[in-house]
């Protein structure tokens, strides 16, 4: 067990360190509404990740992996998302609009909690992920809901340590971002990227 648990922990950290759209969703907040902001999105993408670990250890995900209609609908849906979300940091770029984000004036899941947990439930790569790549590392013999909740809890605390580590560094950089050339650039990166992630996961099979 120790052996396969040391094995896993390898691979999730490789994983977790790799950027995806909650990642970017986090940074846009950091950019949009400070640590602040930031805080609430990785709270929100953390307990999306909770809710997919449990759905994973009691089997339903594998429900979603079998359903290619389930597995379409929520694509599809979290892909337009992704683009909505990209679509807002270009039209931002475009106005100049302040560090500080208004948004939760203008929708409520632009930024904060309700954002990042968003991101995270309508990516269905991510409860395909806890379902195919996580019961991979569960040893012979060893029940598999137990041992999958076990792993699932050793990746979200990697996934806390991650955005802990984000968000202590970004008070070093947020007048750096505050610049409005600066936050034009990371607008119109963020959005171009995001809308990417998104139009790659509506035509992805």
């Amino acid at each position: 067990m120790l052996l396969a648990l040391a094995a896993f922990t390898v691979a999730a950290v490789l994983i977790v360190l790799l950027p995806g759209p909650d990642t970017l969703v986090t940074i846009r907040s950091i950019v949009r509404g400070g640590r602040s902001s930031g805080t609430a999105t990785a709270g929100g993408i953390l307990v999306g990740l909770t809710i997919w670990i449990c759905v994973a250890a009691l089997g339903l995900a594998a429900v979603l992996r079998a359903s290619e209609v389930a597995y379409a609908v929520l694509r599809i849906v979290g892909a337009c998302y992704l683009v909505w979300l990209g679509v807002q940091s270009l039209r931002a770029m475009r106005r100049g609009a302040p560090a500080v984000d208004d948004g939760a004036r203008r929708g409520l899941l632009g930024t904060g909690f309700a954002a990042g947990l968003t991101t995270n439930l309508l990516n269905p790569k991510v409860g395909v992920f806890f379902v195919t790549f996580l019961p991979g590392f569960v040893p012979s013999g060893y029940p598999v809901g137990a041992t999958s909740l076990l792993f699932g809890a050793d990746f979200l605390v990697l996934s806390v340590i991650y955005y802990v580590v984000l968000l202590a560094l970004a008070s070093k950089v947020t007048a750096w971002m505050a610049a409005p050339r600066v936050r034009r650039r990371m607008d119109a990166l963020t959005g171009t990227v995001l809308v990417g992630f998104g139009i790659r996961l509506a035509v992805e099979s």
